[in-house]
Formats: structure tokens, C-alpha cells, sequence
């Protein structure tokens, strides 16, 4: 008790703005590179039929184009996923900072670093899975010839994964950092990359769904990113995120019933 009594007053005792500042710098610059097309995507002969923003385009040009364009695909996916999910972690970040008063300037900054850095990477192999379906299941042939049945499938799939216990489960660790940090504090380096993997494990269980939605509309369409960065930001920070969960979820599972009657029609 004296323990937890004693972590709680390191982190509650003071602010650290200048970790939010650098964390919304580098999400602003993420936005700007994937809006701004700054990234590299090879596209071959492909590129000129298909556009970035179409359902599976990314996935399908990384794919034709080897190791060089699943790179190049993970490299662009990692800076989507800090663009939309650094905001929405400054609280972890800042509170995890606090933790590491009285440490030196070059051990906060490399604990900090390794902290912040490790969610990136892992956020970022999860691009893997997007372009392992694509590899299995073609999206952008599959768009062409059913693309009602599939957005409809995807909804209900998103509006199922929103309604469950699993979805509320991770979602309560994401809402909750200083209860995340008072269960799962590690000291030292290596302390802050397995807090930092296990706290992007939660992350994941709780956005997964929301993320292959996204692939099913369009990984690089911007206007649909935004929105799901909008919905998964507001999950995690507001007071009613659980009960905007649950709203997602229903409009989801009606949008997609709706969707898929219309196709089969």
C-alpha cells in the first residue's frame, strides 16, 4: 500500500507539458507527411490504374513490388499509426514521464525514448496483417466484384468487435493510464519497452477493428482516417468513450445490415 501510496505522488506531483508538446509535434508532422504524400509507395505499372486511397490499392502495390514495396508499406502504415494514435496517448506518455523524476536528463530522455518508440514499432508491425489478407484475399478485386457485401461485412464485423466484452476490456486500460502504470510499472529501459509492449497490446484489442475497417475503405483515405482517428481519440480520453463504443457499434451493425440488404437486392 505504502508503495502504490508513494508511485502515486511521484506522478501527480507535478506536469511535464514538454513530452505532450514533443508527442503532438511528432503526430502533426506524421499527419502532414501522410496528407502531403511525402512518404515513398512504389506503385510500378500499377500506380497508374490505381489510387492510393482505393480499398486495397496500398496493399496490393506493396505487395507487387517485393520486399522493397512491404517496406516501404510498413514505413507508410507505421506513420499513419503515430499520426493516429500518438494524440490520444500524451496522458500514458506524460504520466509515465512524472515517474522518472529525480533520474537524469540523458536517462528520462532514453527511457522516455525507448517508451514512446516501442509503441510506434509495434503499432507498426501491425501492418503486416493487412498486407498478409491482401496477399490471401485481394481486396481491391474482391471491392470491384462485391464491394456492398464486403463494406457491409466489414461493418458488422466492426459493429460485433465494438459490442464485446473484449473491445470494453482493453478499452478501460486505454482510459485508465495511471491505473495501467500502477499495475504495470517496470523500472529502467528495459522496464519502459515491456511496459510500453504491453500497454500497445491493449491498444490493439481495443482498435484492431476500427483498423480494418479502415483497410476495407481505403487505408490511405485520408477522410476516413481522420474519422476513425477522431472515434478512437474520443474512446480513450472523453468521459463518455465507453458509452460513443457502444453507440459506434449499433450504427455500425445497422449501417452494415442496411449495406448488405441493398446488395443482395
Amino acid at each position: 500500500m505504502g508503495t502504490h501510496d508513494s508511485f502515486r505522488d511521484r506522478i501527480t506531483r507535478r506536469y511535464t507539458p514538454i513530452v505532450a508538446v514533443v508527442t503532438y509535434v511528432i503526430a502533426l508532422l506524421a499527419w502532414a507527411a501522410v496528407i502531403g504524400r511525402w512518404l515513398p509507395m512504389p506503385g510500378g505499372q500499377m500506380g497508374v490504374k490505381m489510387h492510393l486511397s482505393d480499398p486495397g490499392a496500398p496493399e496490393t502495390m506493396a505487395l507487387s513490388n517485393g520486399v522493397t514495396g512491404i517496406s516501404l508499406y510498413l514505413l507508410m502504415w507505421g506513420v499513419m499509426m503515430v499520426a493516429m494514435m500518438y494524440p490520444s496517448s500524451v496522458p500514458l506518455f506524460r504520466l509515465y514521464t512524472e515517474t522518472l523524476e529525480g533520474t537524469t536528463v540523458t536517462g528520462k530522455a532514453t527511457r522516455v525514448g525507448a517508451f514512446i518508440g516501442t509503441y510506434a514499432l509495434i503499432w507498426t508491425f501491425t501492418g503486416i496483417v493487412p498486407l498478409v489478407v491482401n496477399a490471401l484475399v485481394p481486396i481491391a478485386s474482391l471491392t470491384n466484384a462485391h464491394g456492398g457485401l464486403l463494406l457491409g461485412g466489414a461493418l458488422l464485423l466492426l459493429s460485433g468487435y465494438q459490442l464485446s466484452p473484449y473491445k470494453h476490456r482493453c478499452l478501460r486500460y486505454c482510459r485508465s493510464p495511471l491505473g495501467f502504470l500502477l499495475g504495470h510499472y517496470r523500472p529502467g529501459v528495459r522496464g519502459a519497452v515491456r511496459m510500453s509492449w504491453q500497454f500497445s497490446s491493449f491498444c490493439i484489442g481495443c482498435c484492431w477493428a476500427l483498423f480494418a475497417f479502415m483497410v476495407i475503405v481505403g487505408t490511405m483515405n485520408i477522410v476516413w482516417m481522420a474519422l476513425i482517428a477522431v472515434v478512437l481519440s474520443l474512446e480513450r480520453t472523453v468521459a463518455w468513450g465507453e458509452r460513443l463504443a457502444r453507440g459506434v457499434g449499433i450504427l455500425a451493425g445497422i449501417g452494415g445490415s442496411v449495406v448488405i440488404g441493398i446488395s443482395l437486392v
